[in-house]
């Protein structure tokens, strides 16, 4: 057997050296697109994707550290055609934690479906472009754009035309696809039996963890004074307007349910008007995040007691008017009087809810709310039920107050992510990783001094003076406020560049981070100097709005962003250059950095023996000026970005288009070694492989 596999081994080897390492792999995608008449002048365009085995591609709400690219389409305008709603995906949704990525990422694998709505005026032709990138366990293919076109013939006449992405981009090519795609779908039913019921446990799972945090949110939106002051006042009105006991419990019974039919119907509401991942879709978006990043600042300092915000008080009193206990509707009003006076307090709350319950798909609003409404309700049906309980209730008082203000400081700072999200978007780098940080670790340190009573703010209660008169802080208060210190001390290494692995999903990335201790000064957008004067890594770094990987960073690794500007840097400083074909949302390109990459005797290697070339084939947009755009016959397109230049640099010279991937090439241009490096996290054959690249450079030199 040991004979067997040596020999398996040495063809093996064989193959790859005639292979040169690297390949071009072929689009692993098939797609298809067909309109289905669903109604008069009413269609449904459906982009059909089939995937092979062993790839996935991005849900349109991909998760993670929204570094991921969702699939996009695009209609062309047309007068004829009206979009209606919003892009839908339907398919196998797979959740799960990747190494390399911030938080869960939500992916597709085998098959996906696209819907969109359209309404029809007359004959027509539908055009636009859809764009896409998928990966396997070892790579990722750079994201590609092509067009599509869609012929409707009549709008009363169901029309079924279908295309497959290789065709020519600008023609369509009817073909039946309807038989083979049922017979999958019949395939599918048979093999992913278990899949499908392991997803559907997941998918409660889910909805189970929003349920019991919007039922957590509820039960503290009942702390707060808006809500918590009417407690007693409700319940009591409840048991003495009522003849008897029974009919009390049974009227504060029906004030609970129509809390809950309120917020509830808001949530189906939310569901019918956004569709399933709306909420979520736009919590990706710079502007929205900038809209959440308002709303959240506005909410927070109105918690810290500046204003109070308020519905129209008309609202309030068109609702008193129809309040009574003498029916349903008048408690069901009494119940939506409620909900509209506590709109200050209950909305800070509500809000993030809904960002979050945007992720559980059409019945995510739904769960939240209802979660939410049942611990606020909760309380109120307790007390009509177990009236003696009102007695023990805590007064009303300026605890109460500390309560909304302590919501005022956790709003402002998750109010700090939104922009931060939109930051990193735009990349207008104002709110750096270091900046984001030391704003979390001052807000954390006040509201800790609040808890003790250090600090106090206009609207407080003076006449508490147990709590301002510093006889004593409760054990309560105490405990958070070691919280609050403790999360503060955590937090300040990371201004110098320590990785914060538990807060790594809500801290800017460490590529933003202008200082970095062991990084020689450098950060995320300066480099060391380069001795003999070589040329510095900057003609496209202010320009990025991608950044360098922590890795890169903490070790103050000397990096370039452009092929002809590291091969001049070569010259110079005489050492080979590692072309270092990545992609910003390439989770095997940060594996290779943070467990290749990291080791001392590889890093020592990158650092001393070479020029490092990162060139982005995924994300980097900027586009070429107008004289050095061509096209590709390699890869068959137009060379219009920097992005499109890397990846037929690497398709061209190298044969290959998957991230990550090695290769090594003197100060001319010319290959060091036949075969590249692809994903392989064995530290040691990596360095050997380094090793060799040296070797070859400096027989060349002799």
């Amino acid at each position: 057997m040991k004979v067997l596999h040596t020999a398996l081994f040495v063809l093996f080897g064989l193959f790859v050296s005639f292979n040169s390492g690297a390949q071009i792999k072929e689009d692993p995608t098939t797609w298809t697109w067909e309109a289905k008449k669903t109604g008069e002048n009413k269609y449904d365009v459906i982009f059909h994707l089939k995937l092979a085995e062993h790839w996935h591609i991005w849900s349109l709400n991909p998760g993670g550290d929204g570094m991921q690219i969702p699939p996009e389409i695009k209609f062309n305008k047309n007068p004829a055609v009206k979009l209606e709603g919003k892009l839908k995906e339907k398919g196998k949704l797979i959740t799960e934690v990747i190494d390399g990525i911030d938080g869960a990422v939500n992916e597709y694998k085998e098959k996906v479906e696209y819907t969109q709505k359209i309404t029809v005026t007359g004959n027509t032709t539908i055009t636009g472009t859809y764009m896409y990138q998928v990966c396997d366990e070892s790579s990722c293919l750079p994201p590609k754009t092509k067009k599509f076109s869609l012929e409707i013939k009549d709008a009363t006449e169901t029309v079924d035309t279908t295309a497959a992405a290789s065709a020519s981009p600008d023609t369509l090519t009817p073909a039946s696809m309807t038989a083979a795609a049922e017979d999958d779908t019949t395939k599918g039913k048979s093999a992913m039996t278990a899949d499908d019921a392991s997803e559907k446990k997941q998918e409660k799972r889910s909805l189970l963890w929003l349920f019991l945090a919007a039922f957590l949110g509820g039960l503290l939106a009942v702390l707060t004074p808006c809500v918590y002051s009417m407690i007693p006042i409700t319940v009591s009105f409840f048991t003495k307007r009522s003849k008897t006991r029974k009919e009390g419990i049974r009227n504060a019974i029906y004030y609970s349910l129509s809390i809950i039919i309120i917020f509830t119907v808001l949530g189906v509401l939310i569901s019918i008007f956004f569709g399933g991942n709306a909420l979520n879709n736009l919590s990706t978006n710079w502007i929205a995040n900038l809209f959440f990043f308002a709303i959240f600042m506005v909410f927070g300092i109105s918690f810290l007691g500046a204003f109070e915000i308020t519905l129209p008080s008309s609202w309030t009193n068109k609702t008193d008017s129809k309040a009574n206990t003498k029916s349903f509707m008048g408690i069901f009003f009494m119940a939506l009087t409620l909900v509209i006076v506590s709109f200050s307090c209950t909305g800070p709350i509500v809000g993030p809810l809904l960002v979050a319950a945007g992720s559980g798909g059409v019945v995510g609003p739904t769960i939240g709310m209802f979660g939410f409404s049942v611990g606020l309700a909760l309380p109120f049906a307790l007390f009509a039920v177990f009236p003696g309980m009102l007695n023990k209730m805590a007064s009303s008082g300026g605890w109460l107050n500390q309560v909304k203000v302590t919501l005022g400081f956790i709003e402002i700072a998750l109010a700090l992510k939104f922009f931060s999200n939109a930051d990193l978007a735009q990349g207008w780098r104002l709110l750096d990783r270091e900046i984001f940080i030391a704003l979390w670790i001052v807000i954390f340190v006040l509201l800790g001094l609040y808890l003790l009573g250090k600090l106090k703010l206009s609207h407080d209660d003076a006449s508490v003076k147990n709590v301002y008169g510093q006889e004593y802080v409760s054990i309560f208060k105490l405990f958070l406020a070691i919280a609050c210190f403790s999360f503060s001390v955590y937090l300040v290494p990371g201004m110098w560049g320590a990785p914060l692995n538990g807060m790594s999903q809500f801290v800017p990335p460490m590529g933003t981070q202008d200082f970095v201790i062991g990084a020689g000064g450098s950060g995320g957008g300066g480099h060391a100097p380069v001795d003999n004067g070589a040329v510095q890594p900057v003609k496209y770094v202010q320009e990025m709005k991608i950044y360098e990987p922590p890795i890169v960073v903490q070790n103050g690794l000397v990096t370039y962003f452009d092929y002809d500007e590291a091969l001049a840097a070569s010259k110079i400083l005489k050492k080979p250059v590692m072309l270092d074909f990545t992609g910003i949302n390439c989770v095997n390109c940060r594996k290779m950095e943070s467990q290749v990459w990291s080791s001392p005797e590889v890093m020592r290697r990158l650092k001393e023996d070479f020029v490092i070339a990162s060139l982005y084939c995924d994300y980097d947009k900027r586009e070429l000026p107008v004289g050095e755009q061509y096209y590709s016959k390699v890869l068959g397109s137009d060379i219009v970005t920097v992005g499109d230049k890397n990846e037929d640099i690497q398709a061209t010279k190298f044969g290959a288009n998957s991230q990550p991937f090695y290769f090594y090439v003197d100060e001319n241009g010319n290959k060091l070694v036949e075969g590249g490096y692809g994903y392989d996290p064995n530290v040691q054959k990596f360095v050997d492989h380094l090793d060799k690249v040296i070797a070859n450079y400096k027989k060349r030199n002799l």
